[in-house]
């Protein structure tokens, strides 16, 4: 055994023994493993080019997680793929003048020999890219399937479009109403697409979200929200608004939808969207209103937005009739209101709508109270949580409606407007259909060819895939597949006249959707098969909470449609969730002349530190002069907080990286990286490597063990068996944090043990191998190394497939109990006894013991005992 700890060798070599042996290749129904499967695996990363210490410890949560379930008997898969078409390829293209998939391809390749120095536990036969044609293939075709089904459709579309790039942007795209790289101003544009219809799914979606019990119900809550089902009314708001032909627009009606119509009588305001037909009209005639109009619409097309900016409204003059009180009502115009959602028309009630509310303060509209509460006084000065309950409250100011529930209210407004044709309850949904149309060149093609004879034409089956060209360059003035004559010129499949393909492609989140499944038969000549059924669902999913809402949600959709496509047979495809926490580290950056922010990397900075070591300002090492401290940030790129693991692989070894990441944190929370503890990491390691070089004589012979153990030897055996105890509660609900801490633990209680009593040998070996194998799953070379060399595989096998530790509950057991001693209530020393010794001998004992004497001023007037906690002696 060699004396000193080298990493390097330690790794290598067993690196290339689990290569040797071919030890991560998942195969079905493996009669090795008594279990049966157990699927693992992390969201698949996009291929940057970069791996980052927030990366290691995302994948050494799922590398842990599997190395333990495999020596506990289970058939464990863990593969690992690429998400990898998308804007960021494009982007890069057009910066390096490459191609897409030539910087694609390249990152793939150096992010792999980045991740094989950590020794992770992936199966790589089972590798997807999603930009390979054999994989994006059944995109296309499962798409043409759902066609056919009527849950992939097409219709118009309202877009963000840069008239310079000539593309569509997305909304994080547009700033201040421009495209983020040409400056251009946004237009707004309606224009052709194809939706997948996963509103068609939204009961199921929502009503499955209370059978998932592995997920963690901050993500289950947001996915309710995000589907976002309500009840209420819909109705309409008369009107005599007439375009210039005199036609009554929208036919005198003006729609909204409330959950709140036991407000209704509190109305003192309509708003609608900047696209909607009377604003539209309106602003003819007002050139004012016109131009805010043209802002509105340069803004964000999401709910989310809408929600985070400042409200702001225009009046259009144009009034529509309240229906249950004939009352005029005025329209304005907001940038608020969005015109895909709903009827574009919202009716506004500030007394108890907190959004309402803001707005009419701001332009001084009418407040009515139409709810009250008992005990509560309502005020304009300042809103109150309490305006919005509707549960509490009696209808008050409303005529007929006064002093009703909130539900009694609703049933008769919904009763009275239907009775005057006007409206009717409904339930409608916040989730929209999922619009997969990008005009983007980096993406599965769209498999429809257009024809001017035949209309949009479906790509026959046998012509799939549709191959995307992978030598465009794009130069940043639209999709490159436009000008692609031998990829655009086409026979229409139907007449075989000259016709044209689609050039826009696939939202990336297809390619997301399904790739856990097809890693489960990656060379299947169908879409899945067989062994799919055998894999899924997803036992484990781990990932960022980030893709909490979209990417789960998208993913459990396709499984749906799937399933009614007869491919699959499970409703739901992750069994368990976990949303690991983000390494953060520290930022530092100056800006320049136009306020732009420069970022340097921390290893450039000189920090400076008051007397109390706080960081109070900082400068950079190479100029000497200051920076502002970003503070504690997400590791990010962007940001150049990151650190990364080939430069702490070269100076302390994979398994150091690997045990820092996970002793850092709760892995569910994040964590701060930290030099130090880095260090402290690699000097346990070197710890552990000096006990096991001092111990190996002792361990090599305590093959056998004792019928009995010594006393101090049963203690040993006893903090040992506690210590497991706690790991194997503490892996069971991945606290890997506590794993860590546990194996310390371990460390410590070894080398503080010092008898030879008869059994110390053997227990010594039993102490290491449970600590080796506690370790493994997080530091796998160096205890692949020490279980070797101590011979502790000649008697269990390789640690790999060594047997998970059991507790020896009889070694829980103790003979022999300690118990603090008080005299007159002041602890004065601490006796042993038999756990069962009665009354009469702890108390003889305490009075016995040297320490509690000297203390003691004549005879005990009482002794009180607690049972196995302490004696107080009353002197």
């Amino acid at each position: 055994m060699q004396e000193k700890y080298t990493p390097s060798d330690v790794e290598q070599s067993a690196q290339s023994h689990w290569k040797k042996i071919d030890a991560y290749t998942a195969v079905e129904n493996n009669p090795r493993f008594p279990k049966g499967k157990y699927y693992a695996c992390s969201m698949l990363p996009y291929p940057s080019g970069k791996l980052h210490m927030g990366h290691v410890r995302n994948y050494t949560i799922n590398d842990m997680l599997a190395r333990q379930l495999r020596m506990k008997g289970y058939n464990v898969l863990m593969p690992m793929g690429w998400d990898a078409f998308g804007l960021p390829a494009e982007n890069a293209a057009i910066a390096y003048k490459k191609s897409p998939a030539e910087w694609t391809y390249a990152n793939i390749e150096d992010m792999k020999s980045q991740m094989q120095p950590l020794g992770l536990a992936f199966d790589w036969t089972r590798e997807v890219a999603t930009c390979d044609p054999d994989y994006y293939r059944w995109n296309q075709w499962l798409f043409l399937k759902m066609l056919e089904k009527g849950v992939a459709y097409k219709k118009t579309q309202v877009v963000n479009w840069d008239p310079i790039d000539q593309t569509v942007l997305a909304n994080e795209q547009v700033i201040d109403g421009r495209g983020w790289r040409s400056g251009a101003l946004v237009e707004k544009r309606e224009i052709p697409g194809y939706y997948f219809g996963i509103t068609q799914y939204a009961d199921e979606l929502l009503n499955s979200i209370d059978d998932l019990d592995g997920w963690p119900e901050q993500v289950r809550t947001m996915q309710r929200n995000w589907i976002g089902k309500s009840e209420g009314v819909r109705f309409a708001f008369p009107h005599e608004i007439k375009d210039e032909t005199g036609t009554l627009v929208q036919d005198g009606k003006m729609y909204v939808f409330t959950t709140r119509p036991d407000t209704i009588m509190g109305v003192t305001f309509c708003a609608v969207a900047a696209e909607h037909p009377i604003a539209t009209l309106a602003a003819k005639n007002n050139a004012t209103l016109a131009a805010f109009i043209e802002v509105c619409k340069a803004g964000g097309t999401t709910e989310a937005e809408m929600a985070t900016k400042e409200k702001e409204g225009m009046p259009t003059g144009l009034f529509v009739t309240h229906p249950l009180t004939g009352e005029q009502v005025e329209v304005w115009v907001g940038n608020y209101v969005l015109m895909t959602y709903g009827d574009g028309a919202v009716m506004g009630v500030p007394a108890h709508d907190e959004r309402d509310f803001a707005f009419a303060k701001k332009y001084n509209i009418a407040i009515k109270q139409v709810v009250a509460i008992e005990g509560e006084s309502f005020t304009t000065d300042a809103w109150a949580e309490s305006y919005g309950d509707k549960q509490r409250g009696l209808t008050v100011n409303s005529g007929k409606y006064d002093g009703l529930t909130f539900k009694a209210t609703v049933d008769a407004v919904a009763n009275d407007l239907v009775a005057k044709g006007l409206g009717e309850k409904k339930t409608t949904w916040r989730l929209r259909d999922w619009g997969i149309s990008r005009q983007r060149y980096w993406g599965t093609p769209i498999p429809i060819i257009h024809c001017d004879s035949c209309g949009d034409v479906p790509v026959p089956y046998e012509d799939l895939p549709v191959v995307l060209p992978t030598d465009c360059i794009p130069d940043g003035s639209g999709n490159p597949l436009k000008h692609r004559e031998d990829f655009l010129n086409v026979p229409c499949p139907k007449c075989g006249s000259p016709a044209h393909r689609e050039t826009d492609t696939m939202d990336t989140f297809v390619d997301s959707s399904w790739y856990f499944m097809r890693y489960t038969c990656p060379d299947a000549t169908t879409m899945v098969d067989e062994r799919n059924d055998y894999w899924m669902a997803m036992d484990q999913y781990i990932g960022g909470v980030e893709h909490a809402v979209l990417h789960l949600l998208y993913a459990r959709f396709w499984t749906k449609a799937m399933r009614d496509l007869g491919l699959v047979k499970i409703d739901e495809p992750f069994k368990n969730l976990f949303t690991q926490g983000m390494l953060l580290n520290e930022s530092y950056y100056r800006e320049d002349a136009s306020g732009k922010k420069i970022w340097f990397y921390p290893n450039e900075i000189e920090v400076q530190h008051d007397d109390k070591g706080r960081p109070v300002s900082a400068s950079l090492k190479s100029d000497g002069q200051p920076v502002q401290m970003g503070g504690i940030e997400k590791m990010s790129k962007s940001k150049n907080n990151v650190v990364e693991p080939k430069d702490i692989i070269e100076q302390f070894g994979a398994d150091t990286a690997r045990l820092f990441t996970m002793f850092a944190g709760p892995p569910d929370q994040s964590a701060a990286w930290s030099n130090s503890g880095v260090e402290g990491a690699s000097r346990y390691l070197r710890r552990l490597w000096a006990s096991a070089l001092k111990l190996s004589g002792t361990i090599a012979n305590g093959t056998a063990a004792p019928a009995n153990y010594a006393n101090d030897v049963k203690a040993l055996r006893r903090e040992v068996h506690l210590t497991l105890k706690q790991i194997d509660a503490d892996y069971d609900r991945l606290q890997y944090n506590t794993v860590v801490s546990g194996a310390m633990k371990l460390l410590n209680t070894i080398e503080s043990f010092k008898s030879e009593a008869e059994g110390s040998a053997a227990a010594l070996r039993e102490a290491f191998s449970i600590l080796l194998r506690g370790l493994y799953p997080v530091c796998p070379h160096i205890t692949h190394a020490l279980w070797q060399e101590l011979g502790l595989a000649t008697e269990l096998g390789e640690i790999i497939d060594a047997p998970w530790p059991l507790v020896d509950e009889a070694a829980l057991v103790q003979d022999e109990i300690e118990l603090m001693v008080q005299v007159n209530g002041k602890l004065r020393g601490s006796i042993k006894v038999a756990k069962d010794a009665d009354k009469a001998t702890i108390e003889a004992t305490a009075l016995a013991n040297e320490s509690v004497q000297k203390f003691m001023e004549g005879a005990a007037k009482k002794i009180i005992i607690v049972p196995g906690k302490l004696v107080n002696i009353v002197a």
